[in-house]
């Protein structure tokens, strides 16, 4: 059974007198555990795919389960609670709070959960552990470099232990060095964690990380690569 189940997935919006469509009725399957990238030419469809995938939008319609909920069904509430528990999201730039440590950027989604403090330190110690930023615990975002920055963006993703993790471009501003290590680090917390993961990317080196390659155009599924073969969808 699928991870991810998407049928028929639209999602449209107006803009002035225009209705523009990123996606049109979309069919995609993701396997438990597999790690997925989404390619495609700016306006395809990648990152709207993302948001409906991990929660923050909604699609216009057709349906999308998700760990066999049915997100598309869920109200604001309920969608609220449901992606503080499956999703881990990672940012290209990272989006950490300013004011607060690298610490205290972790432990931030732990907060939404109900838990004794030392477990919510026993998290976020094992998170930054896991990334290998804990020697940074107690600096600020701005003492920090990008490839830090984004370790610590990954292990805020991770510190709840959601079922499903994803990233949007997490390399895109980073030099080749510091992309490398990410990456690496991707695959390892995959390898490691079992973790579903979704990745978009313009860069075929990101993308040959993942186990299978979707390409969308225009909002629609154009081919898909697998250990090298590509099937064209039809």
């Amino acid at each position: 059974m699928a991870f991810i189940e998407c049928r028929g997935l639209v999602r449209s919006y107006r803009k002035g007198e225009e209705t523009i469509t990123p996606l049109r009725e979309l069919d995609l399957d993701v396997a438990p555990g597999e790690f997925l990238a989404l390619m495609g030419p700016s306006g395809s469809g990648k990152t709207t795919l993302l948001n409906l995938l991990s929660g923050i939008d909604s699609p216009t319609s057709g349906s999308l389960a998700v760990g066999g909920t049915e997100i598309s069904r869920l109200g604001r509430s309920a969608l609220a609670a449901w992606r503080a528990a499956t999703v881990g999201y990672v940012f290209q730039l990272y989006n950490l709070v300013p004011v607060l440590t690298a610490y205290e950027n972790v432990e931030l989604p732990l907060l939404l959960h109900p838990m004794p403090r030392a477990e919510r330190h026993r998290r976020t110690a094992l998170a930054m552990d896991l990334v290998g930023i804990s020697d940074r615990h107690d600096h600020f975002p701005r003492q920090l470099s990008g490839g830090q920055e984004q370790r610590v963006a990954i292990a805020r993703a991770l510190v709840t232990d959601p079922p499903l993790l994803v990233a949007d471009e997490p390399t895109g501003d980073l030099d080749a060095d510091s992309a490398g290590a990410i990456l690496d680090l991707l695959g390892r917390l995959h390898r490691e964690l079992g973790k579903t993961m979704v990745l978009v990317t313009h860069d075929p080196g990101a993308a040959s990380r993942a186990e299978r390659i979707v390409r969308l155009d225009h909002g629609r599924i154009v081919e898909t690569s697998l250990n090298g073969s590509k099937e064209r969808s039809r």
